[in-house]
């Protein structure tokens, strides 16, 4: 089973033995979930599991746990996919549902090692995402873990009442990705967002 360690955290695999009420619980808590469908569909632990195998068994999205190394917790997921295997892309959704982790930095670091585990384990060249214009600690987490803004769509949403912006980000393979390509997407990055 493949393995991602860095500093403070560790990915791999999630067993569908650890979805237990605990990991439940994040899917439950409308704070955390704000941001995390677009559907605003519960989450239930069936739909989870479900959506777990069926993507494993398709081989386009897994489901990593990510872990501390200090004591091997369990604090939050991410979601690898769906990969497109002839492009080499995927979504990179991450989860830190464990509330003693907010705040201090471990999406970044989670974030930094599913950019790792997509490029060196999978090969992909590009990673993207999108998110909401309110959602400034995924924005900002993101950024830090080496994600580019790379556009806007206008009115996306349709959250409470009101129209809102879906920010696009990605993150870029260096394998597959110029120096001077990288820098044209920086130079254009306050065409979107103020830094």
């Amino acid at each position: 089973m493949e393995i991602v360690k860095g500093e403070r955290l560790y990915l791999k695999e999630i067993e569908i033995s650890e979805i237990d009420d605990k990991v439940m619980s994040w899917f439950e808590n409308d704070e955390l979930m704000k941001y995390y469908t677009n559907s605003k569909n519960k989450i239930s632990k069936t739909v989870l599991i479900d959506a777990i195998l069926k993507g494993k068994e398709q081989g386009n999205i897994i489901t990593y746990g990510i872990y501390t190394l200090s004591n091997g917790t369990l604090i939050g997921t991410i979601k690898l996919g769906p990969i497109n295997f002839n492009q080499k892309t995927s979504d990179l959704v991450v989860l830190i549902g464990n509330k003693d982790y907010l705040g201090k930095g471990y999406s970044v670091d989670a974030i930094k090692l599913g950019n790792e585990l997509a490029f060196n384990h999978y090969n992909l060249r590009k990673l993207y995402g999108g998110m909401y214009m309110s959602n400034i600690p995924s924005i900002k987490a993101y950024r830090r873990a080496g994600w580019l803004v790379e556009g806007r769509l206008k009115g996306f949403y349709y959250n409470e009442n009101k129209n809102e912006d879906r920010l696009l980000v990605g993150c870029f393979n260096p394998i597959y990705f110029s120096e001077v390509e990288l820098n044209e997407i920086k130079n254009n990055e306050n065409r979107y967002i103020s830094n």
